[in-house]
């Protein structure tokens, strides 16, 4: 199986690529439109500023690119976010996969921003969760999120119930990082990779 994972200059890459090889994939790892149209599946990861990251997207075609393909796509933390229509962080039109809007936490007494840690998903909806229990703990490192809509499959309490994660057709989307617990989502993974 032809698994790309997208470099574009931001990103967690190395801790994706790491589990996708716990795993028994060799992942490629490339900016190249053709490469990434002819994976079986893809993989948009992301740590980063999103104004940055869609400028960067934009200028190396790769907007274009993302929005365009067919096979199983996820995006991870930042990658979820720049899959929406529109980020608060830098004010910014995003790749507009998702109808929905990313929002700043506003820090609120005694809750830091950023959310940083363990804390559980619930309401847990499709094929993306068929092995996954209520309340399972996922990690996030986050100040913005992505507000609750039709394709919220996934939510998440901090401050207010946000999307932890998002499916729209080929697109599904995590503001988590799975591959911090890569091993829980084994049977989950194998199937969607």
């Amino acid at each position: 199986m032809n698994v790309v994972v997208i470099r574009y200059g931001s990103g967690n890459i190395q801790s994706v690529l790491f589990a996708l090889q716990r795993l028994g994939l060799t992942p490629t790892l490339s900016s190249d439109p053709d490469i990434i149209t002819k994976a079986d599946k893809v993989i948009f990861p992301g740590v980063g500023e999103a104004s940055i990251t869609m400028k960067e997207l934009r200028a190396s075609g790769l907007d274009k690119t993302i929005t365009s393909l067919k096979q199983p796509v996820i995006g991870i933390c930042l990658g979820l976010q720049l899959m929406c229509k529109y980020s608060e962080e830098g004010d910014v039109d995003c790749l507009g996969i998702f109808d929905l809007k990313v929002k700043k936490f506003i820090p609120q007494r005694h809750i830091k921003v950023p959310h940083v840690g363990w804390n559980n998903i619930q309401n847990l909806k499709g094929p993306l969760f068929k092995n996954v229990g209520e309340n399972s703990f996922v990690y996030y490192v986050h100040s913005f999120y992505a507000e609750l809509g039709n394709d919220t499959v996934a939510t998440t309490n901090y401050m207010n119930p946000f999307s932890a994660s998002l499916v729209k057709n080929n697109f599904y989307a995590v503001q988590f990082h799975p591959e911090k617990k890569w091993g829980s989502w084994r049977g989950h993974s194998q199937k969607l990779y």
